[in-house]
This record gives C-alpha cells, sequence and structure tokens, in this order.
C-alpha cells in the first residue's frame, strides 16, 4: 500500500510542539518574554484563537509563565510529555516541526538480520520521509511488531507514530535506545529527499519498548547531515 500523505496534528499542537523544541534547542530562553499574542499569531501564520490554545499548552506543560498584564515568559524546563520527546533529530539551525510524508505501509515478514523484538515473526513495516519545518531531513524504516494489530490503516497515522499507538494501539513506548552510525541512503528513497542513492548520510537504529517492557519495534533512520543534526539532551 503506497500513499504521499501524512495526518497533521491539530494546528495548536503543532504550535505547542514547535516552540517546546525551540525551548529544548535554547533558540527560546529562560525567562525570555515572548512577543504581543497578536503580533506572535501574525508571524505564526494563525489566529490569536489558536495560539492561545497553544500558550495555554505550554503552560500546563510547565514551560511557559502567563504574568497578567505582562505577557508570556519562558520556562526552560524539559517536558517529556512532549508528543516528540524521543525526537532527536533538529535542524542545524535548532528545533524545528517534525511532519511526515507516509511513502509505503506494508506487513511483511521480518528480516533474519534484525535484532529481537515482539513475538511475531511478522511486522509492519512504515516508510516515511520526515520533514522539519517543510525541510525533507530524514528517511525512516519503522518495524512495528505484528502482534500489535493486524493492520495499520494508512490514512489514520499522525506525524506522531508513537501518539498513533497509544491513541489507536494501547501501546505505550516508554524507553528507546538509540545506536549512531553512518550509512549509505537505500535505494526506496524519493526524490524529494536530498541525499542520493548510495551517498554517506547519518543513520540512526533504534529499539523501542513498551510500558510492559517488551520490545516492540525497530527502526531505521537514515537523516541528511547538511540540514539535521541528532541531538540527545538530559536534564
Amino acid at each position: 500500500m503506497t500513499d504521499k500523505t501524512y495526518t497533521a496534528l491539530p494546528k495548536y499542537v503543532q504550535l505547542s510542539e514547535m516552540l517546546v523544541r525551540e525551548i529544548n534547542a535554547g533558540l527560546l530562553l529562560d525567562g525570555e518574554r515572548l512577543p504581543p499574542e497578536r503580533d506572535m499569531a501574525k508571524s505564526l501564520g494563525t489566529s490569536v484563537g489558536t495560539l492561545r490554545k497553544a500558550l495555554a499548552d505550554l503552560t500546563e506543560k510547565g514551560m511557559l509563565e502567563r504574568r497578567h498584564g505582562s505577557g508570556n515568559y519562558v520556562r526552560a524546563a524539559a517536558d517529556q510529555s512532549s508528543v516528540y520527546a524521543f525526537f532527536r533529530l533538529e535542524l542545524v539551525t535548532g528545533g524545528g516541526l517534525p511532519t511526515a510524508e507516509v511513502l509505503q505501509v506494508d506487513r511483511v515478514a521480518k528480516e533474519p538480520e534484525m535484532p529481537d523484538f515482539g513475538p511475531s515473526d511478522q511486522a509492519h513495516r512504515i516508510r516515511r520521509l520526515r520533514y522539519l519545518n517543510d525541510v525533507p531531513v530524514a528517511l525512516e524504516e519503522i518495524w512495528l511488531d505484528g502482534s500489535h494489530a493486524k493492520r495499520l490503516k494508512l490514512e489514520e497515522l499522525s506525524d506522531s507514530l508513537y501518539l498513533y499507538y497509544k491513541s489507536q494501539l494501547n501501546l505505550w513506548i516508554t524507553r528507546t535506545e538509540d545506536r549512531v552510525f553512518v550509512a549509505e541512503t537505500p535505494g526506496w528513497a524519493p526524490d524529494g529527499f536530498g541525499p542520493s542513492e548510495g551517498q554517506t548520510v547519518g543513520y540512526v537504529e533504534r529499539m523501542s519498548w513498551s510500558q510492559d517492557g517488551a520490545a516492540a519495534e525497530f527502526s531505521r533512520n537514515w537523516f541528511d547531515p547538511a540540514v539535521a543534526r541528532f541531538v540527545s539532551r538530559s536534564a
């Protein structure tokens, strides 16, 4: 099954997540006062109402302090409830809002060289082109163990697969382990991805564990080092 589409998160969630990533990247500093809401909404191309929902979400997460009559001030606290808490790629300049274009979804046999994960001998293989602020930065090949669903509905996949797992499959990804290498761009890369087939790029293998401690997912990620960086931060 192939389709070049994705289901976007609600606009206010996109704005909130973009600001979370900018705070974590140090583009918005602790104690910094945000622009007036009308000015900020205009610069972001959204309505004041949508922006206020995003700011309220940040306030609830403890990453923003709203002072009556004064404005909105950044509180640079790491937020692990972020939709993209486990997403490690950032633009070279920092931050960037992640979106994804689904290229292919299939239920296939696991490859022999893969590490062990899950009880099934099959997995749902999801191939995506990943963007940051509409800039193509990475290819993703995600293998979700076949025991978690008979099939995946492509039209329901959101920009955040972990959010989809939680809401549709009752599966929480609670821990990940990343291993970073270099590798060659795979042959299935679409024209929109900058590096050509066989070109050396950044490469990340990830194992993900569910709420019951079982390995549930294995993924491969090829990223363009000309536009993105792999960044891991600790509190």
